[in-house]
């Protein structure tokens, strides 16, 4: 049985730390351990995809979307969608700079990840995380 549950922040940064928040609670709620590693790199994910939405989405933009859904298999599928139609992609960063390895981090720890295009109403940046000894 899968279960998923989404909701919408301002597009604010301290709606990062709560994205982080709701999706851990919310599969700690589904039986999820806090200590479990995936569980850790999913909500690492969120706050890496939640960033990137609330720093470069639309201007006018005033919300983000985030889902969480937890797989029958153990996978976990997290999605946060913004109204920007910028597609993310990882780009080269020196030792010095600050910003820009996010993707890179979302690109090591989920089996696979990508981006929806939504149309007029954005994208969908997704990521897939499996369970340790999950292929």
């Amino acid at each position: 049985m899968s279960r998923r549950n989404s909701f919408r922040l301002p597009r604010h940064p301290a709606s990062v730390g709560l994205a982080r928040r709701r999706v851990r609670d919310h599969l700690a709620d589904w039986g999820h351990h806090p200590d479990d590693p995936a569980l850790q790199d999913v909500v690492l994910i969120v706050s890496e995809l939640a960033t990137n939405a609330v720093r470069h989405g639309a201007p006018h933009e005033r919300e983000v979307e985030v889902a969480v859904t937890a797989l029958a298999d153990g996978s976990c599928l997290v999605e946060v969608s913004d109204e920007g139609r910028l597609e993310p992609r990882p780009r080269v960063v020196t030792e010095w700079e600050e910003q820009g390895r996010g993707l890179h981090l979302v690109e090591t720890l989920a089996a696979t990840w990508g981006v929806w295009n939504r149309g007029r109403h954005g994208k969908t940046v997704w990521a897939l995380v499996t369970p340790p000894d999950t292929p």
